[in-house]
């Protein structure tokens, strides 16, 4: 009588099983993890020196001729 407690789960198969299942909840526990991560953290803008640079010509506290030389001084460094 060949019956399936004695091919996978009274032998070794139980251990793949378990390496299995545990293997798929870590991968979705992986991607929730870094889902939420980037979700929480990829969106914020950054606060280089040309992000600075940007939000001071728009303001309007640089002429553009400024602002075209500080933006190619960032360039250079």
């Amino acid at each position: 009588m060949h019956t399936y407690w004695n091919d996978w789960f009274f032998g070794w198969g139980w251990i793949l099983w378990f390496g299995f299942i545990l293997l798929l909840f870590s991968g979705i526990g992986n991607w929730g993890y870094t889902y939420s991560a980037h979700r929480r953290y990829g969106l914020m803008r950054g606060t280089g020196a040309r992000d600075i640079l940007d939000e001071r010509y728009a303001r309007g506290e640089l002429t553009r001729e400024e602002y075209v030389q500080l933006k190619a001084d960032i360039a250079r460094d």
